[in-house]
């Protein structure tokens, strides 16, 4: 199954120093109907701040966590079936917004991490 590739670049937000803000998540917006076909499936994939893969569809159909980019490529070849899909790699983080659908485990270590984050960043002061 062949899939087209598209590179998307957005510029870093910055803060009033105009220096950019380190750590912000990137909002997804919606394809431009002529870089990308409404009929075309499109899957955003990415990493999302604590540097997992994020497949997401460009209309929030579906979406996953994944540990391995190939896994979160195969989700979207799968999701698409039969027909091909485009795949947009943002050169920003991005966040899953919708119910996880990939890997149950590696969104269960993300939610295990998180709160040993936060129970230790106490102890950072």
């Amino acid at each position: 199954m062949a899939a087209v590739a598209v590179q998307a670049v957005h510029r870093a937000s910055k803060s009033r120093t105009g220096a950019p803000d380190i750590g912000v998540a990137t909002a997804l917006k919606p394809l431009d109907p002529d870089v990308v076909s409404p009929a075309i499936p499109a899957f955003f994939i990415g990493h999302n701040r604590a540097g997992l893969w994020v497949a997401r569809e460009a209309q929030g159909r579906a979406g996953g966590l994944f540990l391995f980019k190939s896994s979160a490529v195969e989700f979207a070849h799968r999701r698409s079936a039969p027909a091909r899909c485009a795949l947009v790699f943002p050169a920003e983080t991005f966040e899953l917004d919708i119910e996880n659908q990939g890997s149950p485990l590696v969104a269960l270590a993300t939610r295990w991490l998180d709160g040993v984050k936060r129970h230790l960043a106490p102890l950072a002061r």
